[in-house]
């Protein structure tokens, strides 16, 4: 039923309860792990023309590091890791690769926030209402 487990991330140091929701599942599956990372482009709509290729590598490399740091850790635990790094909406770019990868279940973070906040949207919220596999949501900010 799970072969392929999309776990999009944003920063590793926060993500081991999402890492250890996936992995329980994962393993005894022997399911794959894709791990995603995406670059927000809407961050740069602001930048000046000559500083967007700098602070585009820059952010390019700390998804590169935070994907890579995502894979050890599933490494570690024993279940198979594939790693990608997108650029683009982050909502959006989650649900075309979790298309394009034929998700079976999407295990991402969570930042509860207060009401006014959910109910403005987030990426997770997104993901939730429009993803065609089921979406685990794990809250990130829990003690």
């Amino acid at each position: 039923m799970y072969d392929r487990i999309l776990v999009p991330v944003d920063d590793a140091e926060t993500m081991t309860r999402v890492f250890e929701h996936a992995a329980e599942i994962a393993g005894p599956r022997d399911a794959t792990v894709h791990v995603l990372h995406v670059v927000d482009k809407r961050a740069f709509l602001t930048l000046d023309d000559d500083m967007k290729d700098e602070v585009e590598a820059e952010l390019d490399q700390q998804g590169e590091t935070t994907v890579a740091a995502a894979a050890d850790w599933f490494a570690e635990a024993g279940v198979a890791v594939e790693t990608t790094c997108r650029s683009g909406d982050p909502a959006d770019e989650i649900l075309a690769f979790a298309a394009d990868i034929e998700a079976d279940l999407v295990v991402m973070g969570t930042r509860q926030v207060d009401y006014q906040q959910a109910m403005l949207g987030s990426v997770s919220r997104t993901v939730t209402a429009n993803a065609d596999a089921p979406v685990l949501t794990v809250d990130v900010a829990a003690p």
